[in-house]
């Protein structure tokens, strides 16, 4: 590849660079980038935000430092509902997507 070209991403960056459970890792950084940005919207530090949720502010630091190894999606969801009461998070599911079948000539 030459400096001019540019190769098309999936839209998931996990999957794109072959991590293993790209989903689940991409899921995290959604939710996770969603509860930045609500710490964010409202100027709360980790230790308000502990404050606020009952939730350890080294939690909330590791969240903003993207280390979300140590939490599963439920974690990740619980969190942001106790920043976010009444909120919906909503999860879809679809079929991957497959390349069309190659025509017999």
């Amino acid at each position: 590849m030459n400096e001019d070209e540019f190769i098309r991403g999936s839209g998931n960056v996990y999957a794109d660079l072959g991590l293993p459970d790209a989903g689940l890792s991409q899921a995290r950084a959604i939710i996770a980038g969603r509860i930045i940005c609500i710490l964010d919207e409202r100027g709360l530090s980790t230790r308000e935000a502990e404050k606020l949720t009952g939730v350890s502010h080294s939690e909330f630091s590791r969240i903003r430092n993207t280390q979300l190894r140590r939490f599963t999606l439920d974690r990740l969801i619980l969190l942001l509902g106790k920043l976010e009461p009444g909120a919906e998070v909503s999860i879809s599911i679809s079929p991957a997507k497959t390349a069309a079948p190659a025509q017999a000539a």
